[in-house]
């Protein structure tokens, strides 16, 4: 395989004269981890045992470089120095593309040789926060799907899993404290189907969530993959699942998990019991979740519940109109997880929400850029996920096929022009894939690839504007190779569609 089919777009490449040919005594060496997985899944693909050696064949080391990576490729030896585990990690990845798209099956079927092109590649990423957000709690997908999807995104050298675990539709972290969070809003009795101007639904329960041992696995996954898992408890909009399990939550009468999409006019109160209640989910979230940033969510979030009865607890509190309960609601569950060492994500709605935010928040844009801009001249960091680049579950084209064609139209090639604004107080980019129209992994594969390795490499490196097509050509080959049943180029296949079920273009 090239060095030109490389994807994402190494920064820097040096083509050798002649290849270095793997075999049964090939040996591997170095970072542990990282020959752990080498061993395990070229292994698996080629066959090989890739034991030990000294000096080995092929060599993972750590330390001797500011950042990102060095592979020399010889005929005799691969020497990989790695700023650390995960860019050795990354490197890794780099050398199972160059082994061609059967490297990435799970058996070996590959009949000629095994070979590397002979050269050097250097290569950096963009930016720290390589992330893709994906929402489990709307459609529920098994743990074996998320392991599937740490493992695609570890494969397009992308570092952030932001896990959507919480909303009006279900939820989907076991709470031990509070077992109705599970019991009761982890399923509901039906589901809407499309958008279309008539509500439709399905009449099919659904549901399901993660025990705390599956989630310290899929941390522990995840991070075997270089990838850290940003959990998501969102407030105080998107909490009918959980009003519905502790109906003392909410505006007073028993509700149901919500079984329709889009923006739902029920929040949590504002007495200091729901607050402590949030605590308490936030308390056992931070014990699973190592990761140094909690999501508390914050987005829409309607006032008129509040403005209807809550403006005795808005003046209680010393505020100027019930609305403002928003950002008093979110300051208290930041300084929560502040107070626990931790960081608080919030998406852009948290600026508008009434009163400053506390340091140290870090703001998602999603409404566009914006809140970004408006985030750094507060002082705070931003991550960049405007929906009208980053948006996967919207639509990929005008083509007549195209399964419940929601939100913007964006192109594959719109996604990998995205050009996000530089600055140091951007942390990076994340993709989002919300799942109210992907209700299986077949079709959060259709709807996020290829598109997600046109983002990976807006991600990676700013060098990418020729030959993304030639290099996507031979990356499509390596995801059918995993299985991934992507949007072919030319518009879906047959079972790709969802004939008469409407969905709402912008």
């Amino acid at each position: 395989m090239s060095f030109d089919a490389l994807l994402p777009k190494p920064l820097h490449v040096e083509p050798g004269d002649g290849v270095h040919v793997l075999g049964p005594g090939t040996t591997v060496g170095g970072e542990p981890g990282v020959v752990a997985w080498f061993r395990r899944n070229i292994g698996a693909a080629t066959g090989f045992a890739f034991g030990p050696g000294v000096p080995a064949a092929i060599e993972f080391r750590v330390g001797g470089v500011p950042e990102g990576y060095r592979i020399d490729i010889g005929r005799e030896r691969v020497s990989v120095l790695a700023h650390d585990a995960a860019a050795a990690h990354h490197a890794a990845q780099t050398l199972r593309q160059l082994l061609g798209p059967d490297a990435h099956r799970t058996a070996p079927i590959h009949s000629a040789a095994w070979t590397l092109p002979c050269g050097v590649v250097t290569d950096r990423p963009r930016f720290g926060w390589r992330g893709c957000h994906l929402d489990v709690a709307r459609h529920f997908l098994p743990k074996r799907e998320v392991f599937r999807f740490v493992e695609l995104m570890a494969a397009h050298k992308l570092n952030v899993l932001h896990l959507h675990l919480t909303d009006d539709q279900g939820w989907r972290i076991e709470v031990p404290r509070y077992p109705k969070l599970t019991e009761i809003g982890a399923w509901r009795w039906r589901s809407m189907v499309g958008r279309g101007e008539v509500d439709a639904f399905d009449d099919r329960p659904h549901g399901g969530y993660y025990t705390t041992d599956d989630l310290r696995e899929i941390v522990a996954h995840a991070a075997a993959h270089h990838i850290t898992v940003v959990p998501e408890v969102d407030v105080p909009g998107h909490s009918q699942a959980a009003i519905a399990a502790y109906p003392e939550l909410g505006p007073g009468p028993r509700l149901e998990v919500w079984d329709r999409w889009g923006v739902n006019e029920t929040v949590l109160n504002a007495q200091p019991a729901t607050v402590d209640f949030y605590r308490d989910v936030l308390d056992h979230v931070m014990d699973v979740f190592p990761s140094p940033v909690i999501c508390v969510g914050g987005d829409e979030v309607p006032t008129a519940q509040w403005e209807r009865d809550s403006a005795d607890r808005a003046a209680e509190l010393g505020l100027a109109h019930p609305a403002h309960l928003h950002g008093w609601f979110l300051r208290q569950v930041i300084e929560h997880v502040h107070a626990n060492g931790r960081q608080a994500l919030g998406w852009d709605e948290i600026l508008d929400a009434g009163g400053p935010l506390p340091a140290g928040t870090i703001v998602a844009s999603w409404r566009g850029e914006e809140g970004a801009l408006r985030a750094i001249e507060a002082g705070h960091q931003a991550v960049l996920c405007p929906e009208q680049h980053l948006y996967f579950d919207h639509r990929q084209s005008d083509h007549p096929d195209e399964p419940i064609p929601v939100g913007f139209l964006r192109t594959l090639d719109d996604v990998h022009g995205y050009e996000p604004p530089a600055a140091d107080e951007v942390l990076g980019v994340q993709a989002q894939v919300w799942t109210e129209h992907l209700d299986t992994p077949r079709r959060v594969d259709y709807a996020v690839f290829p598109r997600l390795a046109a983002f990976a490499e807006v991600a990676w490196t700013e060098d990418r504007h020729t030959g993304f097509r030639d290099r996507l050509e031979h990356h499509l080959a390596r995801l059918a190779a995993l299985g991934v049943e992507y949007r072919p180029l030319d518009g879906p296949l047959p079972w790709q569609t969802r004939p008469r079920v409407a969905g709402r273009p912008r």
